[in-house]
């Protein structure tokens, strides 16, 4: 009887570890995705900073109006 205990608490105990250990592997590939995200925001940020330096963006009270005006 103590034998049957110990082998349902090792089963459980084995499933718990293969949830967190797929919950981790999960994760993992949200913060892997989000770091890739991240890389590409700040490359658009810097790229539209330059665009403000270099004065390639106006402000619209700056900017000439279309032809068909």
């Amino acid at each position: 009887m103590e034998e049957q205990f110990l082998e349902d608490r090792l089963i459980d105990i084995e499933s718990a570890i293969a949830i967190l250990e797929k919950n981790v592997d999960d994760l993992s590939q949200v913060v892997i995705k989000q770091g890739k995200t991240i890389d590409r925001l700040l490359k658009q940020n810097t790229y539209l900073l330059e665009l403000l330096k270099n004065d390639a963006v106006k402000p619209q009270s700056e900017e000439t109006p279309p032809p068909h005006y």
